[in-house]
Formats: structure tokens, sequence, C-alpha cells
């Protein structure tokens, strides 16, 4: 088993990482302001297009499809050709065997939390993975809930060993160098990566 508490004491390895969307529908951001649901979004579409370009593969799922709808259209785009949106039923992603199943795949065990509710789904399926053997990293400006849970959503994942982070640290430490960062950046001008969304500041 892995101690999940050491992911707070070193550098996220994208070379382990795997990303991890969840239930960001429009039933979902639509309880919420718009400027921050289109901010959330903006990021989100941002992260899986660097993902894309590292290599780093993308686990995706969206609670209850036929209900609720699919994964939000712009999200949906930015996701790379034929990737599949897993159904979810259980909130703790790790209790749909499916979605576990295509998480092992990956052999990867450092999962990038994004999506909603902070304090349902998100920190259900946190615990899940670390009592799975998985380390959990979640990104604060990816994830949104109802007002008053974020903190609390956020404070049990992190007490229970997960690492809150954010998108912008995320980008620096999958990239590690200016060097990289240089390079990243003449490979993607003119592309969705060079539209860095407002706040990120990388």
């Amino acid at each position: 088993m892995i101690n999940n508490t050491g992911i707070k004491n070193a550098l996220i390895d994208v070379d382990d990482s795997v990303l991890v969307l969840i239930d960001i529908q429009d039933c979902f951001l639509d309880r919420h302001d718009r400027a921050v649901s289109e901010a959330l979004v903006a990021k989100v579409a941002w992260i899986i297009d660097l993902a894309r370009h590292l290599g780093v593969p993308i686990v995706a799922m969206a609670e209850d499809v036929d209900t609720r709808g699919n994964l939000n259209q712009t999200i949906l785009n930015a996701l790379p050709n034929g990737q599949r949106v897993h159904d979810k039923d259980a909130f703790n992603l790790t209790d749909n065997p499916e979605i576990l199943a295509d998480l092992d795949a990956t052999g990867r065990k450092t999962v990038i939390l994004m999506g909603m509710e902070t304090d349902v789904c998100v920190a259900h399926s946190a615990l899940g993975l670390m009592g799975n053997g998985y380390r959990a990293a979640v990104l604060k400006d990816a994830v949104a809930t109802a007002p008053g849970g974020a903190e609390f959503g956020l404070s049990r994942m992190a007490d229970a060993g997960a690492l809150i982070t954010s998108v912008r640290s995320l980008y620096y430490e999958w990239l590690r160098s200016v060097t990289n960062c240089k390079t990243l950046r003449a490979a993607t001008a003119g592309g969705p990566l060079a539209k860095r969304p407002d706040g990120l500041g990388v």
C-alpha cells in the first residue's frame, strides 16, 4: 500500500499521473454564477489539453447521464477523440467497477482530480482512491460545489492525506524547468494551450 501522505512531500511526477474528470455537467454548473462556471470549464479544458500534450491519460465520467446529461460540451470537445465518458452511479468512483478498471489499466498511481461536487463525488472518490492504493491530488481551482461545501470537502480530503493544489502548481510540477516551459509554448503556439485561462498566470 502506498503511503498517501507522501504526495505532500514530493513533486507530482507527470509520468505517474492520470487525470480524472468528475461530473462537470451543465446540471451542476447551472447552480453557480455564470462567471464561476465559465472559469471552471476554461481551466478544466486547458488542463485536459496540457495532459493530452504531455501524454497523461484521462479517465472521465458523468453522473446518471440519462437523467442529468453528458459532460459540458466544451469539456467534451477538449477530450481526445474516442475518449470514453463513464456513466457513474456510485458517488465514489472506485465503487464503479468499470471506472476503477479503466483507472487501474493506466498503471499510474498519482490521480489528479477535477470536477464536481467538491464535498460529495470528488471527496468520496479521493477517499476511495487512497483506500485503493492511489495518491490523490485535488486541484482546488478546478473543483466546485454548493455554497458552504467547498471548505468542508477540501479539509476532509486533506485530513485524509490528499494533496490540495492548483492548476498553476500542477503545470510547473509537470514541466519542472524553464526549458520545458519554452518548448511547450513553442510547440503549442496558436493552439488551445496558448490561450491560458484568466488568473492562471503561467
